[in-house]
């Protein structure tokens, strides 16, 4: 028997495996291989996951909204009817005496024609004879010409009438129809079919008959259309 160191006779023999190669030289070669393995896949594990936080869908906020400049849209102008006088059966005031004391001044208004509904503009004329608190010290007429469509104007500036109307010598003020070029002097009256008396008799022009008279009333104070002829 062959003596053996006394450290050798303590080891154990591993037990061989066939085909595995089971030295412990080759278990600690293989060692440096898996921890370089195990290294990539944690480095490729660190970029997949760096890769996937940068390409991560980023919010991203709205830029906040100009305030829209504030347009002011003007009120509409009022109708100019609305803020005349409107004389109806019920309320027939459209001036006072205290506004027509000077001859010649005026005022328009409306009135309802009580047939058809219609408001009809008009105007009211202070004539320079007869008193202010009484009703022949007024015209009121229908700016509507009798016949046709056109509207009657109250002419004071006498070079309208001589340029317009070709009417001269006119001392006071005239109503005229600019449609026919008619003249109505207010301070004239004429007699229509039937004898009745009227205002505005024709002094140029070829209209059928002076403009449509309203009926008027001094109440007090106040001065009241009261009808249409």
């Amino acid at each position: 028997m062959t003596d053996q160191p006394p450290s050798d006779r303590f080891k154990t023999d591993m037990p061989q495996i066939p085909g595995v190669a089971g030295s412990g030289s080759n278990r600690a070669g293989a060692n440096p291989a898996i921890k370089l393995v195990v290294g990539l896949l944690a480095v490729l594990l660190v970029v997949f996951l760096g890769a996937r936080w940068a390409l991560r869908p980023k919010h991203v906020e709205a830029p906040p909204a100009e305030a829209q400049p504030q347009i002011e849209v003007p009120a509409p102008a009022p109708d100019p009817s609305t803020l005349l006088p409107h004389a109806t059966e019920s309320a027939p005031g459209i001036a006072q005496v205290s506004e027509m004391t000077k001859p010649w001044s005026s005022k328009p208004f409306y009135i309802r024609n009580r047939t058809t509904g219609e408001n009809i503009p008009a105007l009211l004329v202070r004539l320079p004879a007869g008193s202010p608190s009484q009703a022949s010290g007024y015209w009121a007429l229908s700016l509507n010409s009798p016949y046709g469509n056109c509207t009657l104007e109250y002419i004071t500036d006498m070079d309208k009438l001589k340029n317009d109307y070709g009417f001269r010598g006119a001392k006071h003020p005239m109503v005229g129809n600019p449609c026919s070029r008619t003249v109505f002097d207010p301070v004239k009256t004429t007699n229509l079919p039937g004898n009745v008396w009227v205002r505005g008799a024709i002094v140029q022009g070829s209209d059928l008959r002076p403009p449509l008279g309203i009926e008027l009333q001094i109440k007090g104070k106040d001065i009241l259309a009261v009808r249409t002829e």
